[in-house]
């Protein structure tokens, strides 16, 4: 028997991590994943697919990924049930998740509310203080304008001038 589901998508909300009784982490979150196609009104749905993950994965989980963040989650279909206050059996299918994958990198995430873009002491745990590390940012910032200059590829706005005799396909 197979039950896998593999998932892309960005987090609808910030994983809400919780602990049970005997202290096993556990968070859930909702995953937004696009639709392959379009509804009559050209417009791309989505489905948004409830997520569980225990123990230090769901710590990992709930302290990097945040609101908005694009996600690659494998893992396996569970249905559960459980009777409600109302004493109404309830069922709840969600996926289960084995691993998960960011896929973007921090500099690539759009600011959410309360979160900076960029900030120069990010979690950097190479040991160097903060002026140390501006100085490297700008060492950077100058050999990645030296590489665009040697890059044929860099001036958009200029024709490429390639025969077909050169093409591989």
């Amino acid at each position: 028997m197979i039950n896998r589901a593999v998932l892309v998508g960005r987090l609808t909300r910030d994983p809400e991590l919780r602990y049970t009784a005997n202290g096993a982490a556990v968070a859930s979150f909702t995953v937004a994943v696009n639709r392959q196609f379009t509804n009559s009104q050209g417009e791309r749905e989505a489905d948004f697919i409830n997520c569980t993950i225990w123990r230090k994965a769901a710590e990992n989980f709930a302290n990097l990924m945040h609101k908005g963040t694009l996600v690659g989650i494998d893992g396996r279909l569970q249905t559960r049930n459980y009777e409600n206050k109302q004493g109404n059996r309830v069922y709840v299918t969600e996926v289960v998740v084995d691993n998960f994958s960011l896929l973007e990198s921090r500099t690539d995430r759009k600011p959410t509310d309360g979160q900076q873009s960029k900030s120069i002491n990010s979690n950097d745990f190479s040991g160097k203080g903060a002026d140390d590390q501006q100085k490297q940012n700008t060492n950077q910032t100058h050999s990645n304008t030296n590489q665009t200059n040697s890059d044929p590829f860099a001036d958009n706005s200029k024709p490429i001038d390639i025969s077909d005799d050169d093409l591989p396909f």
